[in-house]
């Protein structure tokens, strides 16, 4: 089950970065001064493919002056510098000499790095980022857009973001660093977040990954990012090819009918099979939830608030629970007033899929004809939004 939940996660920056370090002793170094940060303590950070770690740190004092080094890698890499959750991310490529200035704490944005092309691309690119995830948040959070509305203007967004990295900074030079470091930024949407380069799903992004590691095969043929980047190729061809023939496959009527509702068929705790679309004419909270989660009993708490406030007045509950023990569901759930349901299958998992769900807890309204109007991270007042409906 997992699995399904945490598909985009393999593809994160920071878990596909791995490292090769030289045998002799060339150094790089990285240093600077970070000003605000006082008793802090600054890390350098290498960020391997099992995720960052610390290689060097230091206290700053008042002036906030630090210097770090390390052995060169024999072809580029990436480190960060970090002060609690503000992180500079900076690639290092053989014996160079990178320096930074920053003022906590907002290091991560207002910093200036001198000594290499490479980290002024890099900070370039995460400014770019950060304009464009700005500006997906504040669709995600407009009331007047519904659910479909709120993807198409995000994925248009997004698009507008890969053709403006595509052509000026990968395509320009794709065996440097920071063109990889292009590849592996990521945009969030509520609590799903997703490569803004995805080579799973899209046959040009796969393209783009192919073109770096096609180029860091001829500069750096020993290097375990290019082979790195020929797998997750490799991979993105398989997945696409598999997708393609699903797509050319008769799509099952049962799942989007005419009326264009996204239907779910699964089992509830009383084993009887639960079609979402049987809610009709009521408004429906379509919540997906973790029963052995975090916060999951003052998360159903307030869900029993809600539908004691309005069920009297057309409220339904579609619970989907992703738990893997199926005897721990139904005991959580024996009673609930709603209908609850099971993901079991890889089948009942496209539910997941189809309303875009890779994070748990979270929730859809729909409205009477059962169609989602808003998810989660539109909703700043959930009564509201439900009166509105009702």
């Amino acid at each position: 089950m997992k699995s399904h939940i945490s598909i985009f996660k393999l593809f994160l920056f920071s878990a596909l970065l791995s490292g090769v370090s030289s045998c002799d002793n060339r150094k790089f170094t990285v240093s600077g001064e970070i000003t605000g940060a006082k008793d802090s303590v600054l890390y350098l950070e290498h960020v391997s493919l099992d995720g960052p770690v610390a290689t060097d740190s230091v206290p700053l004092d008042g002036k906030g002056a630090f210097s770090f080094s390390e052995k060169s890698p024999v072809s580029p890499e990436f480190y960060r510098l970090r002060i609690a959750g503000q992180i500079i991310n900076i690639a290092i490529d053989s014996t160079e000499t990178v320096t930074v200035k920053a003022n906590y704490p907002t290091m991560s944005v207002g910093y200036e790095v001198k000594g290499s092309e490479d980290c002024s691309k890099i900070k370039e690119l995460a400014l770019q980022q950060m304009v464009m995830q700005q500006q997906i948040n504040a669709i995600a959070k407009n009331p007047n857009l519904g659910v479909k509305a709120v993807e198409d203007s995000v994925q248009k967004v997004v698009d507008a973001y890969k053709e403006k990295v595509k052509w000026g900074y990968i395509f320009k030079e794709p065996m440097k660093a920071y063109a990889y470091y292009a590849l592996f930024q990521t945009y969030r949407l509520g609590a799903l977040q997703s490569l803004i380069f995805n080579p799973r799903s899209n046959k040009d992004d796969m393209k783009v990954f192919a073109a770096v590691a096609t180029s860091w095969d001829a500069a750096y043929p020993d290097a375990e990012r290019g082979k790195n980047l020929h797998n997750i190729a490799i991979e993105g061809m398989k997945d696409i090819k598999i997708m393609e023939a699903a797509q050319n496959r008769q799509f099952d009527a049962r799942i989007v009918d005419t009326s264009g509702i996204i239907d779910a068929i699964l089992t509830d705790n009383k084993g009887q099979t639960k079609r979402l679309s049987d809610l009709k004419g009521h408004v429906v909270l379509l919540d997906f939830h973790l029963f052995a989660g975090e916060g999951s009993t003052e998360r159903i708490m307030r869900l029993r608030e809600l539908y004691n406030k309005y069920h009297d007045r057309g409220l339904e509950i579609y619970q989907v629970s992703v738990d893997d023990n199926e005897h721990f569901w139904k005991t959580q759930t024996a009673a609930l007033p709603w209908t609850s349901v099971r993901v079991a299958t890889d089948d009942d998992a496209s539910v997941l899929r189809r309303y875009n769900v890779s994070e748990i807890p979270t929730f859809f309204l729909l409205d009477k004809n059962c169609i989602a109007q808003k998810r989660d991270v539109q909703i700043s007042d959930i009564d509201a939004a439900i009166q509105a409906l009702l």
